[in-house]
């Protein structure tokens, strides 16, 4: 019902920027909660930021605030992670999520009913 298709991954030195966009496709986003979450070999998916579809309202994990930034283009139904000051513990990949119930605790991987497929970053020192 939602497919979702991250891009813009790749390799970074330490200091660096990436951007990540997620395009969506299907049902209506207005209601959703739109997510980022990374994954390292080896560990548990670990939240990174959210964002509200419709209201734009963002909350972003300690490791990432003030060095990301979540976005959305209603108009291209997408959203975008900016990624600056890149550590080499950035290196995972980052899965887009939706929620569509837009859920009060959004940091929880099971709260979201779509996801990507991911794509990588890997950031060196």
């Amino acid at each position: 019902q939602v497919q979702l298709v991250e891009s813009g991954g790749g390799s970074a030195q330490a200091g660096g920027s990436l951007r990540l966009s997620c395009a969506a496709s299907g049902r209506s986003l207005s209601s959703y909660t739109m997510g980022w979450f990374r994954q390292a070999p080896g560990k548990e998916r670990e939240f990174v930021a959210d964002i509200s579809w419709i209201s734009g309202r963002t909350y972003y994990a300690d490791s990432v605030k003030g060095r990301f930034t979540i976005s959305r283009d209603n108009s291209k139904n997408t959203v975008y992670l900016q990624m600056n000051s890149l550590k080499p513990e950035d290196t995972a990949v980052y899965l887009c999520a939706a929620d569509r119930l837009s859920s009060s605790i959004r940091t929880r991987p099971s709260e979201y009913d779509y996801w990507g497929q991911g794509t990588q970053v890997t950031v060196s020192s």
